[in-house]
C-alpha cells in the first residue's frame, strides 16, 4: 500500500471520527462516542466499522486507562493504557489521531482528545505491536507488557524506540561520503655518512724511492773502489 494512500486513509478516518456526533455525558469519565468507517487498530484488538463508546475508568488515582465498550455500553471490549499527550491548542470537538501502520494493517489509533482538553490520552501497545509501528512511523511508540484486564491499573508504560537504520542505508550513507584526504608521504631520511676507510689513501708515488737507491748504490760503488785502489 503507497504511504500516501495510508496517511490520506489515516487522514480521512480522523475527519470522520471527529466531526461524528460525540455525547458528552460527564466530564469526569470523558464518555465519547465514537463512529469509525473503516477497522483500526486498538491495543490487543481490531476494531471493525461501527459505533463505541470510550471512556475512562472510574479511577480517581488513575487517570490514563481508557475502556471500550459497544454502541450500547452492554458489553466491555477492552480496557487499554495510556500516558497523557499534551497539545497546545485544544478544540471543541473529540479528535483521534492514528499511528501509520505497515502494509496491509489498518491504522492503529493512537491518542484521543476530549473537547476542550489540552491533555489527552495516547495508548500503549504490546511490545510486538509497537516495534512495527515504530519501524514504519519512525517515532518513540508507548508500549506495555499487560495482557490481562487486571494488570491495567499497575502495569508500567515504557517506550519502544524505532530500530536502527538499516544495513543497507548506512552502506549507502558511507559511498556517499566523501574519502578522506590522503595523507602526505614522510619525507625520506637523510643518507647515513659514508663509513671512515679503514687505510689511508696512498697518494705518494714509489719512484723517488727508486731514485734514493740507486744513488746509494752508486756511492758505495764509489768507495769499494776507492779502497782497492789505496
Amino acid at each position: 500500500m503507497n504511504r500516501l494512500v495510508v496517511l490520506a486513509a489515516c487522514v480521512g478516518l480522523t475527519a470522520a471520527i471527529a466531526f461524528a456526533p460525540a455525547a458528552r455525558a460527564d466530564e469526569w469519565n470523558k464518555r465519547t462516542v465514537m463512529t469509525i468507517n473503516q477497522s483500526i487498530q486498538i491495543p490487543n484488538k481490531v476494531l471493525p466499522p461501527g459505533k463505541y463508546v470510550v471512556k475512562l475508568l472510574d479511577s480517581p488515582s488513575d487517570r490514563h486507562i481508557v475502556q471500550i465498550f459497544d454502541e450500547n455500553e452492554q458489553h466491555l471490549i477492552t480496557t487499554v493504557l495510556a500516558m497523557p499527550n499534551y497539545r497546545l491548542e485544544p478544540t471543541g470537538k473529540t479528535v483521534f489521531t492514528f499511528w501509520e501502520t505497515p502494509p496491509g494493517q489498518p491504522p492503529a489509533l493512537r491518542a484521543w482528545f476530549y473537547p476542550g482538553d489540552n491533555y489527552g490520552q495516547e495508548f500503549a501497545y504490546p511490545k510486538s505491536v509497537a516495534t512495527q509501528i515504530a519501524a514504519v512511523a519512525h517515532a518513540p511508540v508507548p508500549t506495555t507488557e499487560a495482557t490481562q484486564a487486571q494488570e491495567m491499573s499497575s502495569a508500567p508504560v515504557t517506550t519502544t524506540a524505532p530500530p536502527e537504520q538499516p544495513q543497507q542505508e548506512q552502506q549507502e550513507v558511507a559511498q556517499n561520503t566523501p574519502p578522506p584526504a590522503p595523507e602526505q608521504p614522510e619525507a625520506a631520511p637523510a643518507p647515513a655518512p659514508a663509513p671512515a676507510p679503514q687505510e689511508l689513501p696512498k697518494t705518494g708515488s714509489p719512484y723517488p724511492l727508486i731514485g734514493l737507491a740507486g744513488l746509494a748504490s752508486l756511492g758505495m760503488y764509489a768507495l769499494l773502489r776507492a779502497l782497492r785502489t789505496a
